[in-house]
């Protein structure tokens, strides 16, 4: 029996010992660059200066507006996901339309050294439209929290091939803007 019991306590204390591994989990090649991110968007000139009107230009001023970065699939370390997870659906939004789906998600160009990313006249697979996407940055500590902490905060420019807008209204394209999401409840 005591060759039971002590063989028992040593399988046991095998396999607490074992169990006590842990594998470290990698991030993703982008990880600098991935987030969540409660953006606004205005209408601005050429040179990013928001036009008569402008601000907020979609009317989401009551609302924030959730945006993605993620790797791509074959986690290319130059290359991310960004996607608006369908807000810019203006005909969605208001129920019209007549109005244009300007949602995107598609794949950027990114320069993590530089925390830069661009797109040129690439695929979009959520909206109507091509898109550009121009001068986008993320500036790590720029931004503030509605609790006053910071954040990193993001920007790009973006243009539509197509735009039906466009002239019209008067704008060149429209700024996205925004920060990192903190999962604090008292940020949101």
């Amino acid at each position: 029996m005591k060759k039971i019991v002590y063989f028992a306590a040593t399988l046991l204390l095998g396999l607490t010992f074992t169990s006590c591994d842990k594998e470290e989990i990698g991030g993703t090649a982008t990880e600098s660059m991935a987030g969540q991110w409660y953006v606004d968007i205005d209408a601005v000139d050429d040179s990013g200066n928001p036009i008569d009107g402008g601000e907020h230009y979609f009317g989401y001023d009551e609302e924030r507006i959730l945006l993605l970065t993620y790797n791509t699939a074959s986690n290319s370390p130059s290359q991310m996901w960004i996607d608006d997870m369908g807000w810019f659906d203006l005909g969605a939004y208001y129920g019209n339309p007549a109005y244009p789906n300007y949602s995107f998600k598609n794949v950027v160009s990114i320069d993590q050294n530089n925390l830069t990313f661009s797109s040129n006249n690439a695929e979009n697979l959520s909206g109507s439209y091509g898109i550009t996407i121009e001068q986008g940055k993320i500036l790590k500590g720029a931004g503030r929290q509605k609790n006053g902490s910071p954040a990193d905060s993001i920007v790009f420019y973006v243009k539509y091939t197509n735009d039906p807008w466009y002239p019209d209204d008067g704008y060149a394209k429209y700024k996205v803007s925004g920060i990192r999401y903190s999962g604090l409840v008292e940020n949101d």
